[in-house]
């Protein structure tokens, strides 16, 4: 196991001077992948709320916590509640404990669940029975708000375990040393599993924000031993940096699924047109790819092609894009269906879809209101936006309309011209670059800082 670790180190070093190159053969060897693919279903909890309980929620966290819409709405999917009884409960026991508003926050955002517990019988007790093992109120709510997932555990020596374990590695890694921490706890014990394997994968690089939900939650690959050894040896010799998100989402899928699952997810690929470096591409840019069944992989291919897409264009949709196996074929239906809506032909949907994959997955209402305000307000013809439809993907606040603001102050002042720029040279560059060409480039400076002020906002253009 130090030797994986000594190469897992090596390989986060390479990748900060190169990319780092597999051979496809590895895939060809002692499995397609690696082992054991697990896709939560984040959508379970949403189906069974209510739409008064989903909508009360979502006001109560903008109203009582500040957060914005989409983060409350997606907060919302996990948990609902139609009175602000037991919340408000639970938030002023936050309080009283010394939890700032923003630890609350992050509290709430991490781990929604516990609005709905009880905070008498449940929060209350637990939070009292860690200040009482002589924890200063800082040390409280710094650790509890770093991993609040500690209060869903139940038994005082089960959360003694884990804070105790927390507080360690919080404390470890605030030295400028690394340290190594090492636990005693009975051999063969769930904790003692889990606590081992997530002091190596700290020792591998992987970070607080993304080991700490590894040890509180119940269903994850560092809960094993020699699977755990071997998913990680794959893992690592596939490349995956340790100090990223993929790291950790590859490790969840070959630690669940065995080679012969995963070989027949390859065949499946390969039977469509894909190649073993083309599935190992798509795998490396979305790990989870290989934890949809071989039927919806299928389903998703059959839906693009209905769609219009030829067979090569839908490889190259897939393999830019494979999360879009995720989206249902009622979704990719509806979202031809909102394009023909605002113009587009078959072909130019085909095209965008090609292009910019990710519009398979845009809700209608962002694709008609970003549509329709290049279009209507701006008056760039359909075809700019089958040209460049990643300007579909770009934040219509922060990016489109200010920048779109500086044109049409520029219009009206005569200094374009009576011609409109292209759109990809008002909304493809960089904001640097944007500003250098539109903004800083003129001779009377007075005119600079009021198109600034109307870039940033300062002044209704």
């Amino acid at each position: 196991m130090y030797s994986l670790i000594l190469h897992g180190k090596r390989l986060v070093q390479l990748q900060k001077c190169r990319h780092l190159s597999v051979p496809v053969n590895l895939l060809e060897k002692a499995s397609p992948f690696s082992n054991s693919f697990s896709y939560a279903n984040a959508t379970d909890a949403s189906l069974r709320a209510g739409r008064k309980g989903l909508s009360f929620s979502v006001s109560y966290l903008v109203d009582s916590l500040g957060l914005p819409k989409k983060v409350a709405e997606s907060i919302s999917k996990k948990v609902s509640f139609e009175d602000k009884g037991n919340p408000d409960s639970v938030l002023s026991l936050l309080r009283s404990h010394g939890f700032t508003d923003s630890q609350i926050s992050n509290i709430v955002t991490d781990y929604p669940q516990l609005l709905v517990a009880d905070a008498e019988k449940s929060v209350g007790p637990k939070l009292q029975f860690l200040q009482s093992r002589g924890a200063s109120r800082s040390e409280l709510t710094h650790i509890v708000s770093t991993v609040p997932e500690i209060l869903g555990k139940r038994g005082d020596k089960t959360i003694s375990i884990y804070y105790d374990f927390v507080k360690e590695i919080i404390e470890a890694d605030k030295s400028s040393k690394f340290e190594k921490l090492c636990h005693s706890l009975p051999e063969g014990s769930k904790q003692e599993n889990k606590i081992r394997n997530v002091l190596v994968l700290r020792e591998l690089g992987v970070p607080q924000r993304l080991l700490f939900p590894l040890l509180i939650s119940d269903h994850q690959p560092v809960c094993g031993k020699e699977n755990f050894e071997e998913s990680l040896k794959k893992v690592v010799e596939m490349g995956f940096d340790p100090t990223t998100s993929k790291f950790v989402k590859a490790l969840r899928v070959v630690y669940r699924f065995r080679d012969k699952t995963i070989e027949a997810k390859v065949n499946v690929c390969k039977s469509l047109g894909f190649s073993v470096g083309d599935v190992w591409a798509m795998f490396k840019k979305c790990p989870s790819f290989l934890n949809f069944s071989e039927n919806k992989i299928v389903q998703t291919w059959e839906t693009l092609k209905k769609c219009g897409l030829l067979e090569d264009d839908v490889l190259s949709v897939l393999k830019k894009f494979p999360q879009c196996i995720n989206a249902s074929e009622q979704k990719i239906l509806n979202s031809i269906e909102t394009f023909l809506g605002l113009g587009f032909s078959r072909d130019e949907f085909a095209m965008i879809a090609k292009r910019f994959p990710q519009c398979l997955i845009l809700s209608a209402e962002t694709v008609k209101k970003k549509t329709e305000f290049l279009v209507k307000k701006m008056n760039w013809p359909l075809k700019a936006v089958v040209s460049t439809p990643a300007v579909l993907g770009y934040s219509l606040e922060k990016r489109t309309i200010p920048r779109c603001n500086v044109i049409k102050a520029l219009m009206s002042k005569g200094s374009l011209g009576s011609e409109l720029p292209g759109m990809s040279s008002v909304l493809v560059c960089t904001n640097e670059e944007f500003l250098n060409r539109y903004v800083k480039n003129h001779d009377d400076k007075e005119i600079v800082p009021e198109l600034m002020a109307i870039f940033t906002g300062d002044r209704v253009s």
